[in-house]
């Protein structure tokens, strides 16, 4: 015979029996001793909980108001979805707070599950639902919508590449199934994708397209456009830019959508006087550069050398040495699944004229920073994506707070359009590459929208001394 106690199964011989005869009167006050203590214990326990937040913070009091789905490709310690699922089951800090999102994590399907799973032992331990497929982790078996909002976070795992150097996440499928049980529930909830749409801008289009055609809310997109800067920059709408440059790392696609976000969060602004009307953001042609046609396209004034010193003032991992020799000596490491020997650039060609750049410079720098000339001002403007380490990589922390934000209102801090748009210069630049570097047009990415008000980054710290 087998009982349930809370969610966890046991068979009933584990289950102790209660003694059958009278308790003394020695073993009730010894009992009673040990109560006593036991709560006072758990009293100080408690205290010390809402005391040091940092080492010891709260659990749950009650169990959240709404509940979430997660469907991911893995949850493997410190992959995306440990840190922006396990901020809806741990919480986290705000100010000198502990803070629990509104939203609970209610069930979880996981594509690929292997020995690094996390899934399991979080399931037991914050008593969430293990689905078998995306239609329960949407319905809790009950065969209608049971949730309130989706986390799709298709990052990580065992998925092959294609002859661009394309990560073949299933991000499209999975939005698919859940769009199928918005269909059959006749209703829907906000969907939250992590990263792009889809490696496909084609997919990615028709995701955006099924979302507005449903009525449904969706967000997608990258940590770095509200993670911390250094110095804080917000450039005001409307600005003046005539050329802007950031300087990147990392493998092709896996992070060329990183440094896209964080540019087109920059240069977006260069619309718009806070109207909310949308603005031409479309990009005309695409190219991407490799090995010494970097340089060469430098030096023939296709992008600026000057801008990118301004950025790499501020790169605190800059290394000693020239750009040129240290991106040759790079190796590749170990970590990488696609390969690609650099420097590798971007060039943007934007419908209004407007031109910037997307460098990769592994060997020479391992963060992101941003450079861009504004008319009238004689020096440019330069700030450093700031991205705390793991394991908190508290960047992440950054875009869940957004992401909260998306559920409980329905409203994204950025319109779904500018990662369409970065999609869509991602999948024509690792097509231009595979072309031999041949310019693209791209007259599906004539794309609009209306830049946020604000940027939506993190100010001030991410460190919080105690008072």
């Amino acid at each position: 015979m087998w009982v349930r106690l809370g969610y966890i199964r046991c068979p009933s011989s584990d289950i102790p029996t209660p003694p059958t005869t009278t308790m003394t009167r020695h073993t009730r006050r010894a009992f009673l001793a040990s109560a006593a203590l036991a709560t006072t214990a758990g009293r100080q326990l408690t205290a010390a909980a809402a005391t040091d937040p940092r080492s010891r913070p709260p659990k749950r009091s009650k169990p959240a108001a709404k509940k979430v789905a997660v469907v991911s490709s893995v949850w493997w310690y410190l992959s995306h979805t440990y840190h922006i699922a396990g901020r809806f089951l741990d919480g986290y800090m705000v100010g000198d707070d502990h803070h629990f999102p509104e939203f609970g994590v209610a069930s979880a399907y996981v594509d690929q599950v292997k020995a690094s799973d996390l899934s399991r032992d979080l399931a037991t331990e914050h008593g969430f639902r293990v689905s078998p497929t995306i239609e329960d982790a949407l319905t809790l078996g009950t065969g209608r919508l049971a949730v309130d909002g989706v986390l799709l976070i298709c990052e990580h795992g065992d998925y092959p590449y294609n002859d661009k150097g394309q990560k073949l996440y299933p991000r499209n499928e999975f939005f698919r199934q859940i769009v199928a049980v918005f269909e059959k529930s006749g209703r829907s909830v906000p969907v939250f994708c992590d990263k792009h749409l889809s490696y496909d801008r084609t997919k990615a289009a028709d995701m955006v397209a099924t979302s507005k055609k449903l009525g449904f809310p969706l967000m997608a997109g990258s940590s770095l456009p509200v993670t911390w800067r250094r110095p804080e920059l917000e450039l005001p709408l409307g600005v003046k830019l005539t050329d802007a440059l950031l300087s990147s790392h990392g493998e092709l696609e896996i992070y060329g959508i990183h440094a896209l976000e964080a540019l087109q969060s920059m240069v977006e602004r260069r619309f718009g006087g806070g109207d909310g009307k949308p603005s031409e953001q479309g990009v005309k042609a695409v190219t991407c550069l490799q090995g010494d046609a970097v340089w060469k396209a430098a030096d023939d004034g296709i992008w600026s050398w000057e801008l990118l010193d301004h950025a790499l003032g501020r790169s605190p991992s800059r290394n000693a040495g020239d750009v040129r020799s240290n991106c040759r000596r790079f190796r590749r490491p170990t970590a990488w699944g696609h390969f690609v020997p650099g420097p590798i650039a971007f060039h943007v060609e934007y419908r209004d004229g407007f031109r910037a750049t997307v460098l990769q410079l592994d060997g020479h720098t391992a963060d992101e920073a941003f450079a861009g000339r504004i008319a009238g001002q004689t020096k440019p403007v330069s700030t450093l994506f700031y991205l705390p380490p793991p394991p908190g990589a508290a960047f992440l922390e950054a875009l869940t707070t957004h992401v909260e934000k998306f559920l409980a209102t329905g409203k994204p801090h950025c319109p779904i359009e500018r990662t369409q748009l970065t999609g869509g210069i991602l999948d024509y630049a690792l097509e231009s590459r595979a072309q031999g570097s041949k310019r693209l047009e791209t007259p599906d990415l004539d794309i609009r929208y209306a830049a946020p008000a604000e940027s939506g980054f993190m100010r001030g710290e991410y460190t919080k001394p105690v008072k």
